[in-house]
């Protein structure tokens, strides 16, 4: 698909190649039997750059197999409110983690030569891609965490918390921006002239181009697209290079072309973004290169990035609980007993436990999806072959007390969800998982590990609960959780977030002066890996 396109593109009279972008979030994740990561919310949890480059250089490749050079990665937002249906795709409520994870940029691009000039994108040839930090600015600060919303807040805070990543992002040499579709106190950013052309690209030095979010100047007015070549004056007014028009192109062009021919869009305009467009297709060897190069196409989920994702599970996993004290740790689990219940809605679903943004963009449930390891094989591959494991997703009490298990794994968490579908202002777990943790945890000895994008409430269930890990959106290597819970690896995360006790607290941040968690930012117990057959 991308090749014809291009073909086309190759045969027009000045032969410029199109530059195609696709949303590898985590890993490449539109792509059946790609290898999906865990999401930023875990991977902030390793504290880990050099992990986050791999994780990065890997993607490149994946996304190189398919022919596309472009990814609208890596999401930099600093999300402030859990609430928010995005929080995931963020590292961390702390600017400095973000900052650190902005290393997948050199993975994604390559490093940048030591004598580069600031400012200017770089890309590597033909094994790399493009990169886009989003989404500029204050995403993951809006009022209450609602998408697209209003981010309220001083320029001293927007520069102080929102901003340093994308200090970092353009040191690095990122190739593209993507603006955000919210609002700094109630001006969209897509019509922000001040931030996008005299900060970004004035003050900041960027040189790379800046792009809109997926129909981002239509939601300039309210209702969107309600006065379209206003948003076209204003949008591309205010320094947005490329437009994402997913329906009526046509519209766009003639809009645009209108204001260009009467003056209201100057030609400079015109100049700047097709400049800055042309220097990253140069930079990264589209010229050259811009056909797919089907030598890279055993990368797609090979075992090598398999065992990277399934590296980066084990680094996400922050251990909360282990037994009501130190000197009676719950975990590690043995792996030889005589019998295990393994219950929960998130035991046996890749689609849960990968979240959302796979495959489709809201994400899917079930294990039909795509090729990946469950929880539940996950643990069945690591226990001795006497151990009998029993599986029950929502098991009565009664079941639990009669089949003296030696303990039980729960798993349990959020349904899949992306965007403004995943605001929630309760932050519950999915039913029946409250119902599972009350049947299971109240007969037997437990550990509950929670699939969440996002800390959600635990206070009412944590004192029948044994064990606690967050586990956050995985991605398809599930076997990193079974080597940790069985003590082949330690635990070793630590919360890159605030674990609220009540909904009422928030938002609620590290450094808060009301700060009252249930389990603060960078909390996370720790287990020595232990010998065992």
């Amino acid at each position: 698909m991308v090749n014809s396109i291009q073909k086309g593109s190759l045969s027009t009279r000045l032969g410029i190649p199109m530059l195609y972008g696709i949303d590898a979030v985590h890993g490449h994740n539109n792509v059946y039997n790609a290898t999906i990561f865990p999401h930023n919310v875990g991977l902030g949890a390793t504290r880990n750059p050099q992990l986050i480059k791999k994780i990065g250089d890997a993607t490149a490749l994946e996304v190189r197999a398919t022919g596309i050079p472009y990814v609208f990665a890596p999401c930099i937002a600093v999300c402030r409110d859990p609430r928010w249906g995005r929080c995931y795709e963020s590292y961390s409520e702390d600017h400095k983690i973000v900052q650190l994870m902005t290393e997948i940029i050199p993975g994604l691009q390559g490093d940048l030569p030591a004598n580069s000039k600031k400012g200017v994108p770089f890309v590597a040839g033909k094994k790399k891609v493009a990169a886009c930090a989003k989404h500029y600015l204050g995403d993951g600060g809006t009022t209450k965490g609602i998408n697209e919303n209003n981010t309220v807040i001083s320029l001293k805070g927007l520069l102080t918390i929102h901003l340093p990543a994308y200090l970092n992002s353009v040191s690095k040499g990122v190739a593209t921006i993507m603006v955000s579709y919210s609002s700094w106190n109630g001006k969209k950013m897509h019509a922000s002239r001040d931030l996008v052309t005299g900060f970004l690209k004035n003050k900041l030095k960027f040189r790379g181009f800046v792009i809109s979010d997926w129909q981002g100047i239509d939601r300039i007015t309210s209702p969107p697209h309600a006065n379209y070549s206003y948003s076209v004056e204003v949008g591309v007014g205010a320094g947005i290079d490329m437009i994402m028009v997913p329906n009526d192109f046509t519209e766009f062009i003639d809009d645009l072309t209108y204001q260009v021919k009467h003056n209201i869009i100057p030609m400079s305009r015109i100049d700047d973004a097709v400049k800055r467009i042309l220097r990253v297709k140069f930079v990264m060897g589209l010229f050259e290169n811009p056909m797919a190069d089907n030598s890279l196409v055993n990368q797609l989920g090979s075992q090598e990035h398999r065992e990277l994702a399934r590296e980066a599970v084990r680094k996400t996993l922050v251990l909360l609980k282990n037994g009501e004290s130190a000197d009676k740790p719950l975990l590690p689990l043995p792996k030889k007993t005589a019998k295990i219940l393994v219950a929960g809605s998130h035991a046996d679903n890749l689609g849960y436990q990968c979240g959302g943004w796979t495959i489709t963009w809201q994400g899917l449930q079930g294990n039909d999806l795509t090729s990946g390891t469950t929880i539940l094989q996950a643990i069945k591959n690591t226990v001795h072959p006497t151990t009998q494991v029993v599986y029950s997703e929502n098991p009565d009490a009664e079941f639990v007390k009669s089949n003296k298990f030696s303990y039980a794994i729960v798993v349990v968490g959020e349904a899949s969800y992306a965007e403004t579908n995943g605001d929630s202002l309760n932050l519950t777990i999915s039913e029946p998982g409250p119902s599972t943790i009350y049947n299971v945890c109240g007969a037997v000895k437990c550990v509950v590990v929670v699939i969440s994008g996002r800390p959600v409430v635990m206070q009412p269930y944590l004192s029948s609960i044994d064990a606690l890990v967050a586990a956050w959106l995985p991605g398809t290597e599930g076997q990193g959780v079974a080597d940790v819970l069985f003590g082949d690896y330690g635990f070793t995360g630590k919360l890159a977030r605030t674990w609220f006790k009540t909904v009422d607290q928030l938002p609620m941040n590290v450094g808060d002066p009301h700060y009252d968690p249930l389990f603060p930012f960078g909390f996370g117990l720790t287990t020595e890996p232990t010998k065992q057959n």
